[in-house]
């Protein structure tokens, strides 16, 4: 039986024992209680009964009609919401995922529910949407490195007199362009699962360690690196957040002055989170721009370092790990020209003030 159904019939049999039960209280009281100026003989509830059982009877089948056409009446309006969500599941279903229900009316329980499906929908939209848009620019970004290989060996192949160091030093950059995108890949599709152990991480041990692993690369670009904070603990992988630190670092040095530039790594603790900052001084980027840069194979300006310049995927695989970290990142752009970034994660507990040094090229 449908729901209604079931409602209906529920409905119908609460009226019709409401319906008994008032009509035995009839019959008690015609019965069973003294009457003043009556007087009872033995036919008088011969007589009662015969008056008052087909009253009872007419209006029993009455409230069984009633019950009935009442009760299918009012589940049929009580479900109807239920049914408009029932209908947008099965468009959604069939791939439709811009239909929305906008129930009316006022906030009940079916009202909370719609509007819980339609908050469902939006973001599964929007995943969907992205996740096109990353599967395109991932293919368009693969395919180019293919396409360059394809053509230098048939360049090799058709011009024997070619010089052959430089079609294999080129190659190689190629190939190694090729393995570190796909690496990154694989980087964002493991986070994105969250399919990683956790354990207790400090965040400005992970800053620390990302800041000397990329000095080298800062000092060849002529930026000074400038690292202070306070101990951030906090609780997750610590491959995934060392690569996090990594990333930002990376991206702030790559995007910043041709010389004299300046990269601002910064860890705070705050109540109930710890903060990385990472600011560094570059071209001047609008705020409208800065929030595009998360997207994936988006880069902030035109003039990128031929080297080290990354696949596009740094900070959207920042914002990945910030997430399944259950942490959030901001990004802003800086009066002075450049971009601030900060990641704030979970705190794992408070911790104490130190001072780091400050290594500079």
């Amino acid at each position: 039986m449908s729901v209604r159904l079931k409602l209906t019939l529920s409905y119908a049999g609460f009226v019709m024992v409401a319906g008994v039960l008032l009509l035995m209280a009839g019959w008690v009281f015609l019965t069973r209680v003294p009457h003043i100026g009556l007087i009872m003989d033995p036919g008088y509830q011969g007589a009662v009964l015969r008056a008052f059982a087909p009253i009872a009877a007419v209006v029993l089948v009455f409230l069984l009609v009633f019950g009935l056409g009442g009760g299918w009446f009012l589940a049929g309006r009580m479900l109807a919401p239920l049914t408009r969500i029932t209908d947008a599941t099965r468009t959604a279903a069939n791939g439709s995922l811009s239909h929305r229900i906008r129930l009316p009316g006022p906030t009940d329980e079916f009202r909370e529910l719609a509007d819980a499906f339609d908050t469902m929908l939006a973001r599964l939209e929007a995943h969907v949407a992205e996740q096109r848009r990353f599967a395109s620019n991932a293919s368009h970004e693969l395919r180019t490195p293919l396409a360059i290989s394809k053509t230098l060996l048939d360049v090799a192949r058709t011009d024997p007199d070619h010089d052959t160091e430089e079609i294999i030093d080129r190659l190689h950059a190629v190939n190694t362009r090729a393995i570190g995108l796909t690496e990154a890949l694989l980087l964002l599709s493991r986070a994105e699962q969250r399919s990683f152990s956790r354990e207790e991480v400090d965040l400005s041990l992970m800053a620390e360690e990302a800041t000397e692993t990329l000095l080298p690369l800062a000092e060849k670009h002529g930026v000074t690196i400038e690292t202070r904070g306070e101990i951030a603990p906090t609780t997750g992988s610590q491959a995934l957040l060392l690569q996090l630190a990594t990333n930002l670092v990376h991206n702030a040095i790559v995007h910043n002055l041709p010389e004299k530039g300046t990269v601002w790594v910064t860890t705070d603790v705050r109540p109930a989170a710890v903060v990385l900052t990472v600011e560094n001084t570059g071209d001047t980027l609008t705020a409208e721009l800065a929030a595009t840069l998360t997207e994936p194979f988006q880069r902030g300006t035109e003039r990128v370092h031929t080297d080290h310049s990354g696949v596009g995927l740094g900070l959207a695989i920042v914002r990945t790990i910030a997430e399944a970290h259950d942490g959030t990142l901001t990004l802003a752009p800086r009066s002075t020209g450049g971009l601030r970034v900060a990641v704030q994660l979970p705190s794992r507990a408070s911790a104490g003030v130190v001072t780091r040094r400050s290594p500079s090229a």
